[in-house]
């Protein structure tokens, strides 16, 4: 059982937009058994000057909590008045870039560009990333089956098996995915035959699933009267499917208790060793 903690703030500061570093926080706090007020994550973007490092600790001293400081700065003068400041301050300041880029370039023996942002440049890696979102969008939730034919990946499952969230994450590493909900009333479309070599079923624990569509239900405030959550209805659901993935002879990853990430992993080793099966 956790205790409850002293506040703490955990201010990430960027030349970018941040999103590196938030998330090694997130991901390390997510580790400690406490409340999840008990730690809160702040963005300060953008930070490409020792004036804006400035501002930033002004914002920072203004907190009435304890805090911590975790960043990532490319341009090394930057990174070095930060940690300067920081240690005129008193504040704990925790380098996520500059280690990793040190040992790179004694690796490489290369100097590293110090450009921030270079990650988010609208490059031709970031129209393929939106190209694979506007598929993802276009062929969700089985409209239009023929995009099934030009998809990297279809992933197919009963209704809140989280077939949406993880073709947007594929879609982000630019993979073109689509998905289909299965339904004991509707045959699957001839596409998705067709496109067998490149379907992964998504199967999840009855119990599990009852509790997303209740879930659902009270979010939406639907009609409880609906058998959508209904527990023999969701056997028959997965009975379907389990019948439909093994006529697709395809992989099938049983989502319960797995995070949209850990699904999206495996699906994305699945295609890069290319596992399904022949036939």
């Amino acid at each position: 059982m956790w205790q409850a903690l002293s506040e703490l703030t955990v201010y990430v500061v960027s030349d970018s937009v941040g999103e590196t570093a938030e998330s090694v926080a997130r991901a390390a706090i997510s580790q400690f058994e406490i409340n999840s007020e008990t730690v809160g994550v702040e963005r300060i973007p953008f930070i490409h000057s020792p004036r804006r490092v400035d501002e930033a600790l002004a914002r920072i001293e203004d907190d009435h909590t304890d805090c911590l400081v975790i960043y990532t700065l490319v341009v090394s003068e930057v990174r070095d008045y930060l940690e300067q400041r920081c240690c005129e301050e008193n504040i704990e300041a925790v380098d996520i870039m500059g280690p990793v880029m040190s040992s790179l370039q004694r690796h490489l023996d290369r100097e590293p560009r110090q450009e921030p942002g270079i990650i988010h440049r609208m490059d031709d890696r970031y129209f393929r990333r939106v190209a694979a979102v506007e598929f993802a969008v276009r062929y969700d939730d089985g409209r239009e089956p023929r995009g099934f034919l030009k998809a990297d990946v279809v992933l197919v499952g009963v209704s809140r098996t989280s077939k949406t969230p993880v073709c947007m994450y594929l879609a982000h590493r630019e993979y073109r995915a689509a998905n289909y909900p299965f339904a004991p009333e509707v045959e699957p479309p001839r596409e998705l035959f067709l496109s067998r070599d490149r379907v992964i079923g998504l199967t999840i624990a009855a119990e599990q699933l009852r509790g997303i569509r209740r879930e659902r239900i009270r979010r939406l405030g639907l009609n409880r009267s609906s058998n959508y959550d209904d527990i023999n209805r969701i056997y028959e659901e997965l009975e379907f499917a389990s019948e439909i993935f093994r006529q697709l002879n395809c992989p099938v990853i049983d989502v319960t208790n797995k995070a949209v990430e850990e699904t999206a992993t495996t699906v994305l080793e699945i295609i890069r060793r290319g596992e399904w099966p022949s036939g």
